[in-house]
């Protein structure tokens, strides 16, 4: 180096030297106190490593927030995807182009990270990938790419037998393993074991290949970062890495930065030495005394994470720098976690903070009709969620102004009109399948297949003009939904196959459905009749006529089976002692309706059996105990037992929380 050149970097170090001294003293200033140690350290931090400057408004400004769009369904998968797990492949894509290559997936349990995940490997047919789960789930994962991809092979990595070449690993395009099976082999790898009194360390086939996709299910068996199957786990490389967790966060906030290494997400998950510019993302002191990087000591390095996000949260929890650690915690957070809570969740957390906002402003009682329709949307949500987001005040918000209008339903196909005619009960048809129906029927003057009054209907006459909202026939919920793609519920698919059973002991046995929503009667009768049964329906706005016709079709047919009333409707004056089955969809807040006597009339000689379909851990399972309760309290007011009294003052949690 010349003289002029020797004087010219004395001089840039003295500049950096003097701003990095005035930085020193305004923030003395601005906080009137010496400096902390942390301060200082990360000050010191600075100066080697210009990146930490501003390192979370440069992430804010240079790494956007990926808004889940729907991406197309992937050619080679099965099963259909939906359109949550469509906006998560899409997410997932766009990740991988991203600067971190990865990120994680915590969805709630139950939502199909399993199925998303397949998506992603059949919309990158590269090879090989891996996978990492608890024991009890391999099979599980094996049984669901076999069952919904074709031709993609796998291999379970575990037992004794297991393949031990990299090289044949690599021909698969699955490779499916264990925590436990991992730990061991890494623990071999690093410590060994002894062979014919010798310690024989035996390298782990896993680490010699570079994987497309790594993905860790459950990846919260990694919290612990000193631990060999985290250890192990941060030893694999791949092009992209992702971990599958319902529950990311479980006891600390320093779990998170097990996962937050795994992914080797840039600044975040690395070690910074304050002497000099070694950034590494291990931990890497062989002779416990020296960087093996620089040779500095272990108390010149720093975790960029424990220094701007743990240490703060937990000397001061929420409060102060605690708080505004949680506020730099979000940042990378949005930007490479995707969350998701099952929808009666995200509904339930919504109405517990619209009731809280009643409470604290002290109008409760002025908004008891909004906290009732808040409760009602949580028993639609347990029914169906197509009875909250596909409902008439919520169609434009969820299905977009193209398609919010409800289209005019053909009462026999359950598809949308396209040459509709009326028959003289107001029931509509399309001319074609009113054509084909009256062709099959086995009466000259057949009933009408809705209300089973005689049919009377002018096949010639003009078609009429449909609009939205046509006042002369209800077309209820079904006008609104996509049929083709249309999914079932967990609750109709119960009930399905409770019925399935039923016919396949007793196919004589008749059984009645009741539910309050005459939307949710809507959707099991389309589930019903596509499985093949023979229905009839009761409905609240049925003339006094047709409700007779319909209660003696039901009761004079053999193989009409199952009748589907409307609660308020049927729940009342009605006397169906041919039926020997009540299947309750939804109950009712007050337990005087009850609708299980409606066949347990005199007459009635058949063994009667209800049943209620109650979603646990939801707003109906209270409503059953507001019920045992109300029926205690009437039992203990009527009844001459003077231990009733006893039972009302017992431990009972009723009321919605």
């Amino acid at each position: 180096m010349t003289w002029v050149g020797q004087a010219q970097w004395r001089y840039l170090q003295e500049a950096e030297r003097r701003a990095n001294k005035l930085e020193e003293d305004t923030l003395k200033r601005s906080l009137g106190q010496k400096l902390t140690w942390a301060k200082n350290f990360f000050l010191a931090l600075k100066r080697h490593h210009p990146e930490l400057k501003d390192v979370w408004g440069d992430v804010q400004s240079s790494i956007p927030i990926v808004i889940p769009e729907r991406a197309e369904q992937p050619a080679g998968l099965k099963v259909t995807l939906l359109p949550f797990q469509q906006e998560s492949l899409f997410w997932m894509l766009k990740q991988e182009q991203g600067i971190w290559h990865g990120g994680m997936l915590a969805d709630k349990m139950g939502m199909g990270k399993t199925i998303q995940i397949i998506s992603l490997f059949v919309s990158d047919l590269k090879h090989p990938n891996i996978v990492v789960a608890p024991t009890v789930a391999l099979m599980q994962w094996r049984n669901e790419i076999d069952t919904h991809t074709e031709g993609m092979d796998v291999l379970v990595w575990h037992g004794a037998s297991r393949v031990n070449n990299p090289k044949e690993l690599e021909k698969y395009d699955v490779v499916l393993t264990t925590y436990a099976v991992m730990e061991s082999c890494f623990r071999k790898q690093q410590s060994g074991f002894k062979r014919k009194g010798l310690i024989v360390k035996e390298p782990l086939p896993l680490h010699q290949i570079k994987w497309n996709h790594i993905i860790l299910d459950k990846a919260h068996n990694i919290k612990d970062r000193q631990t060999n199957t985290a250890k192990a786990s941060f030893e694999l490389q791949s092009n992209y890495k992702w971990c599958l967790s319902g529950m990311p966060l479980q006891n600390r906030v320093g779990e998170l930065y097990s996962l937050v290494h795994f992914l080797g997400v840039d600044l975040f998950s690395f070690y910074f030495c304050k002497k000099c510019d070694c950034k590494s993302l291990h931990w890497k002191f062989t002779d416990t005394k020296h960087c093996d990087d620089c040779d500095h000591s272990p108390m010149q390095h720093t975790c960029f994470w424990n220094n701007e996000i743990l240490t703060p949260i937990q000397k001061h929890g929420i409060k102060g720098p605690g708080k505004i650690a949680f506020q730099k915690l979000r940042i990378p957070l949005d930007r490479m976690m995707l969350c998701r809570t099952k929808l009666y969740l995200s509904l339930f957390s919504d109405a517990k903070h619209q009731f809280s906002t009643y409470i604290d402003s002290g109008t409760v009682l002025n908004n008891y009709s909004n906290i009732f329709s808040l409760l009602t949307r949580m028993r639609q949500m347990a029914c169906h969620p197509d009875l909250v987001l596909h409902s008439k005040t919520n169609g434009t918000q969820f299905l977009g102004s193209d398609e919010a209008g409800e289209a005019t339903i053909c009462r026999l196909c359950s598809d949308v009109m396209e040459d509709a005619i009326q028959a003289k009960c107001r029931h509509i048809f399309d001319r074609e399948c009113m054509k084909q129906y009256l062709s099959t029927a086995r009466d000259m003057t057949p009933d009408c297949p809705v209300c089973h009054v005689a049919l009377t209907i002018d096949l010639e006459a003009p078609a009429l003009k449909l609009e939205a909202n046509t006042p002369s026939a209800r077309q209820g919920i079904l006008g609104r939904l996509h049929i083709k793609t249309w999914w079932s519920s967990s609750k109709i698919e119960a009930l399905v196959e409770e019925l399935s059973n039923l016919h396949l002991q007793d196919s004589m046995t008749k059984s009645i459905v009741f539910s309050q929503f005459v939307n949710f009667l809507d959707l099991i009768t389309l589930r019903l009749q596509k499985v093949g049964f023979e229905i009839c329906r009761l409905e609240g706005t049925m003339s006094p006529q047709a409700r007779d016709v319909t209660i003696q079709h039901f009761m004079n047919n053999l193989s009409v089976t199952v009748f589907l009333v409307s609660l308020k409707a049927g729940g009342v004056a009605l006397n169906l002692t041919e039926a020997s089955r009540v299947y309750l969809m939804d109950s009712w807040w007050n337990p005087a309706v009850k609708a299980m006597d409606r066949i347990h009339h005199l007459g009635q000689y058949r063994p009667v059996k209800a049943i209620k379909l109650i979603i646990e851990d939801s707003i109906e399972s209270q409503i059953t105990q507001l019920q045992e309760k109300k029926s205690v309290m009437v039992d203990a007011t009527l009844s001459t037992d003077n231990s009733m009294g006893q039972r009302i003052m017992g431990p009972c949690c009723v009321y919605p929380r």
